[in-house]
């Protein structure tokens, strides 16, 4: 019996609060090795990440991987930009919406699968501030009424 189990690494939680998600996509990473060894010690960081198609390949960028510790020599680049690995028909679906305006590319999650890191990327339309300040009056109201419901019985 195959058990998928993920460890997640690191999260994006500011790109939902600054993005409208519309479609996630799970990509692999090429990554040498003190990248893999410092995300298995959980030295990594996600937050002014992004992701651009060229050349048809799609490679993130601005994803901070610490460097590893224990490395003698040759340590990678923490910031080096990193190509994600998706099937051909999802890099042109992708080149298509990101070519339509608003539309940007944007990592969410990054965590192990199955032994292999992963990176749950998002084809996500930027939030304007009037959609920001909605976003946050629904959960505010939506704590209120749990904390009512919860008074009540």
């Amino acid at each position: 019996m195959e058990k998928n189990h993920t460890k997640l690494i690191a999260e994006n939680r500011k790109a939902r609060h600054d993005y409208i998600i519309e479609d996630t996509f799970e990509t692999g990473i090429v990554l040498v090795g003190t990248e893999v060894k410092s995300l298995r010690m959980g030295k990594a960081n996600l937050k002014d990440s992004y992701a651009r198609i060229k050349n048809g390949e799609v490679f993130v960028y601005q994803m901070h991987i610490g460097a590893y510790p224990f490395a003698y020599y040759d340590n990678h680049d923490p910031l080096r930009p990193r190509k994600l690995l998706l099937h051909h028909y999802e890099i042109k679906k992708l080149y298509g919406k990101v070519n339509e305006k608003g539309y940007s590319l944007v990592p969410l999650r990054l965590y192990f699968k199955a032994g292999k890191a992963k990176l749950s990327l998002a084809l996500a339309r930027g939030k304007r501030s009037h959609d920001k300040r909605e976003t946050i009056r629904r959960r505010d109201q939506k704590r209120e009424l749990d904390r009512e419901r919860k008074n009540n019985r």
